[in-house]
């Protein structure tokens, strides 16, 4: 049975409202041209602070195809996305930040991809990042090629969560209830056929980047920690190497007492303590990192909880199969 909705776009805001209107302008307007049935753009405030949910709010009653949800805090861009996923009800879903970095005006060429190779997620491939730092584009090049290295499945370098996927891969990823999510791990590790589209990512509209550096370290360690145990077997290596180098260094001790010899050196002693005190509590905190992740999955709270919902009169209820409705 085809689906009465063909598409389906889910556009994550936190404290956007500089640049909503645009994007709804601008997503509007290419999903018009491209898409044959109906569609629906689904807006999902993160708990902003500023007037995006009055504008979405008001978006939605313009456009029958514009739906809102506002979300009762800030749970980050990851658990906003996921609430979207969990609402759409397209046969396909197109998933893009409300910023306007990455260009909707993509979709036509993205569907026609979808199409002739029979692939369930097209996904895009920056080229170039305008208007970041040398930092930020040096550092995010690392992280993606550091991650494809020691993930237990391949993960795509310079890709972030836009993209567009089959409803299979929405359904297989609302089955995936883990409380650390990086969503575009998450695509890469259910397999199916993915493939590229390049592209230059442009500078925001308008605004001001909600990923500070301490986001972008959080991030980094939710990416590391759920697709990769190397970092536990990188703490067992420390601890195997220097338990033979302190073995060596009390064969040593024990020859140099035999043989009369004293042994001298209380500098590099104190040296060899916080050498060891260091690593041992780099192996603590990497242990702690996992064991925290654990404690935080057996609480088995909801991703999510919604506040408010805003839709035309012609939208269908929706269930929350992740979430929770306040």
């Amino acid at each position: 049975m085809p689906r009465s909705i063909s598409l389906s776009v889910i556009i994550p805001c936190f404290n956007e409202s500089q640049v909503t209107r645009e994007t709804h302008r601008r997503v509007a307007a290419v999903c018009r041209d491209c898409v044959e049935n109906a569609f629906e753009i689904l807006f999902i405030d993160d708990g902003s602070g500023d007037d995006t949910w009055a504008i979405i709010a008001d978006l939605s009653r313009r456009d029958p195809t514009v739906s809102g949800v506002r979300l009762a805090r800030n749970f980050g861009h990851q658990f906003a996305l996921t609430a979207g996923l969990d609402l759409c009800t397209g046969e396909n879903v197109l998933v893009i930040d409300a910023d306007l970095q990455d260009p909707p005006e993509l979709l036509p060429e993205m569907l026609r991809l979808m199409a002739d190779s029979g692939a369930d997620v097209v996904y895009g491939k920056r080229r170039r990042r305008d208007d970041e730092s040398r930092f930020k584009r040096t550092t995010a090049a690392l992280f993606y090629r550091l991650l494809n290295r020691i993930a237990e499945v391949h993960m795509p370098v310079d890709a972030g969560d836009f993209r567009l996927m089959s409803h299979r891969v929405v359904e297989q990823l609302r089955r995936m209830p883990e409380q650390q999510r990086y969503i575009r791990g998450m695509v890469s590790w259910l397999g199916f056929r993915q493939i590229p589209i390049e592209y230059d990512r442009q500078g925001r509209f308008a605004g001001s980047t909600k990923y500070p550096l301490r986001k972008m370290i959080r991030f980094a360690l939710d990416g590391f920690t759920s697709f990769s145990i190397v970092p536990l077997r990188f703490a067992s290596t420390l601890g195997i190497t220097f338990g033979v180098l302190g073995l060596a260094g009390l064969a040593y001790a024990l020859g140099s007492w035999w043989l009369g010899t004293v042994v001298s050196g209380w500098t590099s002693i104190i040296l060899a303590i916080l050498l060891l005190g260091g690593v041992q509590l780099l192996v603590v905190g990497i242990l702690g990192e996992y064991i925290g992740r654990i404690y935080l999955e057996s609480k088995r709270r909801p991703l999510y909880v919604i506040e408010q919902t805003t839709r035309s009169t012609h939208a269908t209820d929706r269930d929350v199969p992740g979430g929770s409705a306040a």
